[in-house]
């Protein structure tokens, strides 16, 4: 017996992590519809696009790619373009283009950050070594670079800029904040350059590709960037809390590879003495780590830092930049749109609960 199709806009409701109510009517199945086509091509492309003569560049390049992600980069940015011509060949080349550098962002992020895993698979540089992987993610940044050549000037601005933020975020997070700077207000800039504005690149994308009325660009960049920082906020506070059987990392990955995080930020801002002791022995243990200790001596600290309440601020926090997301959208025409924009802006506040 075989399974009935799925209703237009099951698998982009599930892509996006709300429910597929959203695209209950003609007018929005139609739209659903239509990004469900525009993906299959998208991922048929990137598919071709990461093909490399070289048989080691080849299976390197190809490797993220097959493991699987829900693409959510593409889905925003063919979402946003229904409100202009949608599926036009332009739209579905910025798509491939700007997931190609997500991926390639992701090869060097897991060298720095020394990850073990991606997606389930063992990190590419697990596989073939940093230098394989560093020199992956600068061929898909190049194939992407390909990509939006073939659409004017403004792509390529597009890219080089988005570009250049995601080094810059990568390079502040490495240094750190200097003399003078407020620590949360940078690691706030550092979530905005390495994570918002891809997704902003995407949600703005979709229309200036799609020849959407320009008065729709500026509130889609400015959503896309709200809702990276958001969705790495929560992160923060996932970062916690993760089972290791679902996601195959320890709790408090980040912190105990020595990269701060909002609730360790807050809890360094608190005035209080037991705040300023549970502080100072995250920052012990991270030390100790670095020294060769087992990261398991970090364990207790991160459970109480998941009990405190700067993990809750941080939520609240991320529930703000959200709502800030959501206004941003006014301007746009009520509509499927609007509405999922705005479901999958609220449906990620559901990621940490």
């Amino acid at each position: 017996m075989t399974s009935s199709p799925a209703a237009p806009g099951s698998r982009l409701a599930s892509r996006l992590g709300f429910s597929d109510r959203v695209f209950i009517g003609p007018a929005a199945r139609r739209v659903a519809r239509q990004i469900e086509d525009g993906l299959d091509l998208v991922e048929g492309g990137l598919a071709e696009e990461l093909r490399v003569a070289d048989s080691i560049a080849d299976a390197s390049a190809r490797y993220l790619y097959e493991a699987g992600g829900k693409r959510i980069r593409p889905v925003l940015t063919l979402l946003t373009a229904q409100l202009g011509e949608g599926n036009i060949p332009a739209v579905i080349d910025i798509a491939k283009a700007l997931e190609m550098t997500h991926l390639g962002s992701l090869y060097h992020d897991d060298v720095m950050d020394g990850a073990d895993r991606r997606r389930g698979v063992p990190a590419a540089h697990a596989v073939w070594g940093n230098s394989v992987a560093i020199l992956t993610g600068d061929i898909l940044f190049s194939r992407a670079s390909q990509l939006m050549s073939r659409h004017g000037d403004r792509a390529i601005r597009l890219q080089a800029d988005t570009f250049e933020r995601l080094v810059m975020g990568q390079l502040h997070e490495t240094v750190g904040a200097q003399d003078g700077d407020d620590p949360i207000e940078f690691y706030i800039q550092v979530l905005a350059d390495k994570t918002g504005s891809l997704i902003a690149a995407a949600t703005q994308g979709g229309a200036i590709f799609s020849n959407a009325p320009t008065e729709y660009e500026e509130p889609l960049r400015v959503y896309g960037e709200k809702v990276g920082v958001a969705f790495q906020l929560l992160d923060d506070v996932i970062d916690l809390s993760a089972d290791p059987a679902e996601t195959g990392k320890v709790p408090g990955t980040d912190l105990r590879a020595g990269v701060p995080t909002m609730p360790y930020l807050l809890l360094k801002a608190e005035q209080d003495a037991a705040s300023a002791e549970l502080a100072a022995r995250i920052d012990d243990g991270v030390t100790r780590i670095a020294e060769g200790a087992d990261p398991v001596i970090l364990d207790q600290p991160l459970a109480e830092l998941r009990d405190h309440a700067v993990t809750q601020k941080t939520l609240e926090l991320a529930r703000t930049w959200t709502s800030d997301a959501i206004a941003a959208l006014a301007p746009l025409p009520k509509g499927p749109v609007r509405e999922a924009l705005m479901r999958f802006a609220e449906s990620l506040a559901d990621r940490s609960s």
